[in-house]
């Protein structure tokens, strides 16, 4: 019989990634309501040592199987070796991370096991009466969301994008159990050879993890006005993120991007400056703790989860809060 809640973590270079941790987070909320356990799955070659870890931040139990050829993600091999946990301990739920691994895994697992996957989820939910996972996501372009049962295969499948979930404070009381399992891998299973492992060095903090964001709208006018929110942003201490308008007209990156096609974001403070608030971009960061927004049609969408709305141009708000700022700085220094 299917029992337990799974989360898939992803490691890159030995270290864990924050989705992982933020999946425990609701993972431990669906696996009280079911009166489960969570179920942590760690691949990796040397990296039984962060299996503690995954159980501070609310798993149970992990599985650790630990393998040279796990090093670095290629799919044939992580493939192979989720696939056989997932035969051996028939898990009730599986949920991944909706990131760049998790996409190109959970759908191969999908189809070996024959079960169903519902993608990009933002909410997960356990049925009172049924005890099915209620999986929510955004559909017909963000315009409704839907809600999405898997009835009559297990495990019950999603991934959810990272930021989305809110992650469990580090309990180091927590005791759960290290299982170590042993796939017998062989040499077709490494399909491609690594050649080279390029990376992009950024200084730029990504904006998931970002206290503060100042976020650019279509209203910005042009890629110059970054410009004017970079001077804002550096005051204080904040990154700069934007709408999908400004990255399809190529005025800034796609990493910069908040929203449905984006990326979801929970800061302790979020500027909206000239940005309308369609509900594909409130998707993205309507989360967050306090939202400031800055635009000159007072009708705008926006001002409808803003905790505080100025109605004006940006052009003329943002330089003089910039300039409050620095002053305000400068006082307190002087103090």
């Amino acid at each position: 019989m299917s029992k337990d809640v799974f989360v898939f973590i992803e490691q890159r270079d030995g270290e864990i990634q924050k989705v992982g941790i933020e999946l425990l987070g609701k993972a431990r909320e669906l696996a009280d309501d079911l009166k489960q356990d969570v179920v942590a799955i760690l691949l990796g070659e040397n990296i039984r040592n962060k299996a503690d870890l995954l159980v501070r931040h609310g798993a149970d139990k992990a599985i650790v199987v630990d393998h040279p050829m796990l090093k670095e993600y290629v799919t044939e091999p992580y493939s192979k070796a989720v696939y056989e946990i997932i035969k051996k301990y028939d898990p009730e739920i599986v949920i991944y991370g909706a990131s760049s691994i998790g996409r190109d895994l959970a759908p191969r697992m999908a189809a070996r096991i024959h079960t169903g996957l519902t993608a990009d989820c933002t909410g997960l939910a356990i049925e009172e009466d049924t005890k099915n996972l209620r999986m929510t996501r955004p559909a017909f372009g963000g315009n409704l969301m839907a809600e999405i049962l898997c009835e009559n295969f297990r495990p019950q499948m999603a991934t959810v994008r990272p930021g989305v979930m809110q992650a469990l404070d580090s309990d180091p009381s927590r005791k759960g159990e290290i299982i170590d399992e042993t796939i017998e891998f062989v040499d077709s299973d490494m399909n491609i050879e690594i050649l080279e492992i390029a990376k992009k060095e950024s200084k730029k903090k990504d904006i998931t993890e970002a206290n503060i964001l100042v976020s650019g709208g279509r209203g910005i006018g042009g890629p110059e006005g970054f410009e004017t929110l970079k001077e804002l942003a550096d005051e204080l201490d904040a990154e700069i993120s934007s709408s999908r308008a400004n990255v399809d007209s190529g005025w800034i990156e796609k990493d910069a991007q908040v929203g449905q096609t984006g990326k979801t974001v929970r800061p302790e403070l979020y500027f909206a400056l000239g940005i309308s608030g369609a509900i594909q971009h409130l998707a993205g960061m309507d989360e967050s703790e306090l939202i400031i927004a800055v635009n000159k049609n007072k009708e705008a969408p926006i001002f409808d989860v803003a905790d505080l709305g100025i109605v004006g141009d940006l052009h003329s708000v943002v330089p003089k809060l910039t300039e409050l700022i620095r002053k305000t700085k400068k006082l307190k220094s002087e103090i």
